[in-house]
């Protein structure tokens, strides 16, 4: 909008580069450009501001596919007005003079014109098509046809517009439609999740049996071993008992065949002792049977005294030695 003041009476108008003034007084027109500054009377003056600026319409309209299936189709037309003079020949673009604001809402019109071109179009092109392949295709078939479509639409030439650019944002179909398509894909990606949880699974299951096994062959292997160590020890133990019972035989012989030996050095000692003494005795019994009784009762007396207490002095009377004189067969002392 152009930016008016005012000063004694006067009008001072000041627009943007991007807005065509068109300026007429009295059926004249006096100034004609983008981004003019002039002063005017506004009982005198017919103004008019047209945009020439590039523009953005965004439109949404719903349209029926093939299957008879509804969609909405959401796109935007860039244009602009190239031709200032006609657009506002054909269209509205006047502007209050005191104000500067629009009378008339030319944009409306014209954004009115570029939707219904555009979803004529639109709807020519989807009522061919079915619904899964307008969604998968849909977008750059509508934009080629609603390009070409503004491009041939005669309308706009004459009001001075070009289209710039077409952009359809999207094509979707009804809510539950739509839930209804991702059914499926939904399903696959959730059996693809679920296969992979089972895989995950199996791997985790298949790791653990291995693990199981791996410790199962380990404590078997420990048994074997284990059991290799107690016949080892059994071996050990037993070879050792033989070995002790070998070393116990042969010391029991030695033994045995020492104490035989003892046994026999003791016997013929004993036997040479006997027979020594059997002939001492003898040789004694043959000293003592050649001599007379005397002597053999002097000897008596003689192993008497040897066995007797141990006395200092001895006290006989003439009787007793007489006695005992007479006994051993001796004359008297006194004799």
């Amino acid at each position: 909008m152009a930016d008016i003041t005012r000063r004694f009476g006067w009008r001072h108008l000041r627009s943007a580069p991007t807005a065509h003034i068109r300026h007429h007084r009295r059926g004249k027109l006096t100034h004609d450009g983008a981004g003019l500054s002039f002063w005017y009377r506004s009982l005198s003056a017919a103004l008019s501001e047209v945009p020439v600026n590039d523009r953005e319409l965004a439109m949404a309209f719903h349209a029926r596919t093939a299957d008879f299936q509804d969609v909405t189709v959401q796109a935007t037309v860039t244009y602009r007005i190239s031709d200032p003079a006609e657009a506002a020949a054909r269209l509205d673009f006047s502007v209050d003079p005191d104000t500067g604001a629009w009378r008339g809402a030319p944009l409306e019109q014209i954004a009115t014109l570029l939707t219904e071109t555009a979803q004529q179009h639109t709807l020519d092109v989807l009522a061919r098509t079915p619904l899964a392949a307008a969604l998968v295709d849909g977008v750059a078939a509508v934009r080629e046809r609603v390009a070409t479509g503004l491009a041939a639409e005669p309308r706009l030439p004459a009001t001075g517009i070009d289209v710039v650019a077409v952009r359809v944002v999207a094509i979707r179909p009804e809510a539950e439609v739509e839930r209804a398509l991702r059914t499926p894909a939904r399903e696959q990606i959730q059996q693809e999740a679920d296969r992979a949880t089972y895989e995950r699974r199996a791997v985790a299951v298949e790791r653990e049996r291995t693990i199981a096994e791996n410790e199962l062959a380990s404590q078997i292997e420990l048994a074997r071993r284990e059991e290799q160590l107690v016949e080892q020890r059994g071996t050990n133990s037993r070879r050792e008992a033989e070995e002790s019972a070998a070393a116990d035989g042969v010391r029991a012989e030695a033994e045995a065949a020492r104490t035989v030996r003892l046994a026999g050095a003791e016997a013929e000692a004993a036997r040479q002792v006997g027979a020594a003494r059997a002939e001492a005795q003898a040789a004694w019994l043959r000293a003592h049977g050649e001599v007379d009784a005397a002597t053999l009762h002097a000897l008596a007396a003689t192993r008497l005294a040897e066995n007797l207490p141990h006395i200092d002095s001895l006290t006989l009377s003439p009787d007793v030695l007489t006695g005992l004189l007479s006994k051993l067969g001796r004359p008297e002392a006194g004799a």
